[in-house]
């Protein structure tokens, strides 16, 4: 999260790593790790960076505050759920992930939804940022059509596919866009039916589970009004192994295709 705030302000003021290598008196590869996460950078080399990219004080205060939090067992992100900050860290975990599995109980995951129904989702976030905040949406979809994109997952509770956010016709459209994403290679998409007779993980809410070709996976949380990202081995595991039931309990991809079909057919039927 931290290389992510780092390479933003970087790419953002237009200066190349050696040439913030140079200014800093350091060797550009330090930065190089310290961007891609595998070095922890400390509270004082953010400030030292930050300050001779001419980043403002408020913001250079801020990304050193979550420099100092670092030790902290796993890292809570208070704010809006979509603030900027946590938008520049799944965006980051999203293209360097080799591979990505979220569990939706209640709508489509962000990386499968059409703009129109993302609005639908955002309704209650005003104007300038609400069309901030869909731009940022989209444009996250890319990583799905990279050469070196994440193998993505969604395991989707039925619900989701039922609950008309934005409108029958929305709904409808949101349902087709998944099966055209679900022909991709690298795109799974599994129903998890509300009629099973077990309790397991999605009934108490989504999650997203990424793995790192060289580093620990993460699980990142949302919800209303702040989000966590876990790190620590105990609760990554717990994560891990309640995705390997889910995936049991789900429809099979082709099942799962069939069967988002159908409910697109009935809903656009439906009058």
């Amino acid at each position: 999260m931290i290389g992510a705030e780092l390479r933003k302000a970087r790419t953002e003021q237009g200066v190349g790593v050696r040439e913030l290598a140079r200014r800093l008196g350091t060797d550009h590869s330090k930065l190089s790790r310290c961007e891609s996460g595998y070095t922890v950078p400390t509270p004082e080399h953010v400030a030292s960076v930050l300050t001779a990219l001419g980043v403002p004080e408020a913001e250079r205060d801020r990304v050193v505050q979550l420099a100092r939090g670092t030790e902290r067992t796993n890292w809570l992100a208070p704010g809006v759920p979509g603030a900027h900050h946590e938008l520049t860290t799944l965006i980051e975990f999203e293209r360097s992930a080799s591979e990505i599995v979220e569990v939706s109980n209640s709508v489509f995951p962000g990386l499968l939804q059409t703009s129109d129904y993302a609005r639908a989702v955002m309704a209650d976030v005003s104007g300038a940022e609400l069309e901030t905040l869909l731009t940022l949406r989209v444009g996250r979809r890319d990583v799905l059509e990279s050469r070196h994109g994440p193998q993505f997952t969604a395991l989707v509770l039925e619900q989701a596919l039922r609950t008309p956010i934005g409108g029958r016709l929305v709904l409808a459209d949101q349902l087709r866009h998944v099966l055209k994403l679900s022909e991709r290679s690298n795109v799974t998409i599994q129903v998890i039916p509300t009629a099973l007779d077990v309790w397991h993980a999605a009934h108490m809410g989504g999650y997203i589970l990424f793995e790192f070709p060289k580093g620990a996976p993460i699980v990142h949380l949302e919800h209303y009004s702040s989000a966590v990202f876990l790190h620590e081995g105990s609760d990554t595991d717990a994560y891990r192994s309640a995705t390997a039931t889910l995936r049991s309990l789900a429809m099979n991809p082709d099942e799962s295709a069939e069967f988002i079909a159908r409910v697109a057919e009935e809903t656009e039927s439906r009058e």
